[in-house]
């Protein structure tokens, strides 16, 4: 299945001046959303009130998340765990209304719990406060951290392995983008003010991962293209390369959209996060691996010697006249 032909010759590289220049003023303007607006972080790194309820019949989470809106608890996370019966709810208490107390002090858990049976039990009497905990902003510190960690290292980790699969300057270029593409992604987050929360933060990581599949099989084009050439012209190789996938790169993109906007659809708000993050991620990745990479790799110099396999001298052939 081809959208387009491998014997296409669109001239990308010729587009380098502008591709490079919309995609560091896009990593600049990323940079100050996130400097000015931040990320809307979510309970999983605020912190925020959890209780557990249960149902004596089954019940919906749609169900669950209407009553604690008609009773005023909005922008609950609510989550069905093992079966239909029992229920998760978080959410980030009021300060007026359930007596949170400054200077990190927890706020009363036994008004919260009541004001969350009394929502629910108005739609349906059977159900029961299990239990109920309170989960400090210092947790969700621990959580950011750790996320940002996780994202550098996987970065890093995909830079080693370029270097070691193919060559230096591929490295660089793939870590290039790949920030590229990390940065972009949230600062639309940023700009939209979506809620960031665990999901999200692990969209953000399957973003890392699946962008650098595109640019992994350009890469592993272009060193084909390099190594069967006899006249190598670096320019060349890179446009033919692009093209050469485009089709591959096009197709994988439309139907990874396709699995996630059904996730969107069909999938309840709890994914609502990733998927919209999944999204945003395939679209900037798919176009850094066309417009941004293979640019930066001329930039950087890469040529047939580069490529080429090294071959270990013979001291027995060298001594043949």
């Amino acid at each position: 299945m081809e959208i387009f032909s491998h014997n296409s010759n669109v001239h990308f590289l010729g587009l380098r001046k502008i591709s490079i220049g919309i995609a560091i003023l896009l990593m600049v303007a990323s940079i100050a959303l996130l400097a000015t607006r931040s990320l809307n972080y979510g309970l999983d790194f605020t912190g925020g009130v959890s209780v557990d309820v249960t149902y004596d019949n089954p019940v919906s989470v749609e169900d669950v998340r209407s009553a604690l809106d008609k009773g005023g608890i909005e922008n609950a996370t609510v989550q069905s765990v093992g079966g239909t019966r029992q229920v998760s709810l978080r959410f980030q208490p009021k300060d007026d209304k359930h007596n949170v107390q400054q200077e990190g002090k927890s706020p009363n858990l036994d008004l919260i719990s009541n004001d969350v049976a009394k929502s629910l039990q108005t739609a349906r009497p059977d159900a029961k406060i299990a239990g109920k905990n309170y989960v400090g902003p210092q947790v969700g510190e621990q959580l950011r951290s750790d996320g940002v960690t996780a994202a550098i290292f996987v970065i890093i980790g995909i830079g080693l392995y370029l270097w070691i699969r193919f060559e230096r300057r591929f490295a660089i270029a793939a870590l290039a983008t790949e920030v590229h593409d990390v940065l972009v992604t949230l600062g639309v987050i940023s700009l939209v003010q979506r809620e960031f929360d665990l999901t999200v933060l692990a969209s953000v990581l399957a973003v890392i991962g699946y962008s650098i599949n595109d640019k992994v099989v350009v890469f592993d084009r272009i060193r084909e293209l390099f190594r069967s050439s006899r006249k190598a012209d670096p320019e060349e190789v890179l446009n033919r390369s692009i093209n050469s996938t485009l089709s591959r790169t096009i197709i994988t993109s439309l139907f990874t959209s396709i699995a996630m906007a059904a996730l969107y659809f069909f999938g309840g708000p709890s994914v609502h996060g990733f998927a919209v993050t999944m999204l945003i991620g395939i679209l900037v990745g798919t176009l850094s691996s066309i417009f941004v990479a293979s640019p930066i790799l001329l930039w950087l110099g890469v040529s047939k010697k580069d490529l080429m396999p090294v071959s270990k001298e013979n001291p027995e052939l060298a001594r043949r006249p």
